[in-house]
């Protein structure tokens, strides 16, 4: 997803301060009592915890990586999940805040106006110190069975749903998932990266600049293509299931964008598997509202997009100690070597006189 911000130094390790304890007092000052328990999920972006609530119920909380969106474009994503909750769309928006003064620790609550603060209506999104902080209830479930053509389809009536919603206004603040925002913006801040070796630097910038220029034209060749609210990283990881169907857990990257971007990394295997994939989340979307049938030809353009904003993304993180632990290989001539052989994959993809996906039409 688009992810432009530029950390000054003290921002290197911006979780750094954010123990146990404070992680308690943050969640405590602003209206929701806790009973200790604290489990750290996984995610690399923000810090996420699962919390005790003193009611005997859980809640999640998310603490924001500083830099990387606005106060209004955290908001909006808030805002979006409501509407979803509204429209009788399974989402989990964030539980209201309210400031409890006496609970504020000490160094906070000693601080300059604004150091405490909650913003949106209702207040949603909390701020302590440097942390900006939401909660939200915890929803279980497990991955969805995406060999199970009935699970497909039924994740394509949830997506049409989503995609409606999101179809009524556009993002005012969010990002636009695009050639210009996601895929220009992370090869130029590559272009003088250190972590990308000077010997592969040519064959890198040479594959991606080729590949951006026909992700453009594929684009381009899609003429009034319709821009909607969407969720903008729907991959499995992102989806569970329940008895009564699916639901998101993480609206962080929603953007405006085209609808195939919701669909593209649910598909899987060998051509054929995808295709059949493919089919049976259409059906399910269709029976639900119209899809572009053009947009399948941006799912090759939209890869290309994911693959270089995704080393940029870690570019942009290296300097926070999760980052390097986790790939360590990222600085090495053997990454970048596939990195530059994976774009001329798409670049050969997307060079075809139809460039509707091949194993569509082969």
């Amino acid at each position: 997803m688009p992810d432009h911000d530029a950390l000054p130094a003290s921002g290197d390790t911006p979780y750094a301060d954010l123990t146990p304890d404070l992680v308690l007092d943050a969640i405590e000052a602003f209206g929701h009592r806790v009973d200790g328990r604290l489990l750290q999920l996984n995610s690399y972006e923000n810090r996420v915890f699962q919390v005790g609530l003193d009611d005997g119920g859980m809640a999640v909380a998310k603490f924001y990586r500083a830099g990387r969106w606005t106060d209004d474009q955290i908001l909006e994503e808030h805002a979006f999940a409501q509407e979803l909750l509204d429209a009788e769309v399974p989402a989990v928006p964030p539980l209201p805040l309210a400031l409890v003064p006496d609970r504020v620790p000490a160094d906070a609550a000693a601080g300059p106006p604004g150091t405490v603060r909650l913003m949106g209506t209702p207040p949603t999104l909390g701020v302590l110190g440097a942390h900006r902080l939401a909660l939200s209830p915890r929803r279980g479930g497990r991955s969805p069975e995406l060999e199970d053509p009935e699970v497909l389809r039924w994740l394509g009536r949830f997506l049409a749903r989503m995609h409606t919603v999101g179809a009524r206004r556009p993002f005012a603040h969010r990002l636009t998932m695009g050639v210009a925002e996601t895929g220009r913006a992370a090869r130029d801040s590559l272009a003088h990266c250190p972590l990308l070796p000077p010997d592969q630097r040519p064959q890198w910038l040479a594959a991606a600049d080729q590949a951006l220029d026909l992700a453009d034209e594929a684009f381009a060749r899609v003429d009034g293509l319709r821009l909607r609210r969407l969720h903008g990283d729907c991959h499995p990881g992102n989806i569970l299931w329940t008895p009564e169907g699916p639901h998101f857990v993480d609206l962080d990257d929603a953007c405006m964008g085209p609808a195939v971007q919701d669909f593209w990394m649910l598909l899987s295997g060998e051509a054929n598997e995808r295709t059949r994939q493919l089919d049976a989340l259409l059906d399910g979307y269709e029976s639900v509202c119209e899809f572009d049938w053009r947009e399948l030809k941006l799912i090759e353009p939209l890869r290309t997009l994911r693959l270089i904003h995704h080393s940029a993304w870690i570019a942009r993180r290296w300097h926070d100690p999760a980052f390097p632990a986790a790939f360590p290989w990222f600085d090495s001539g053997v990454y970048w070597q596939q990195q530059a052989d994976a774009l001329r994959q798409q670049i050969d993809l997307m060079s075809r006189v139809d460039d509707t996906p091949s194993w569509l039409i082969d």
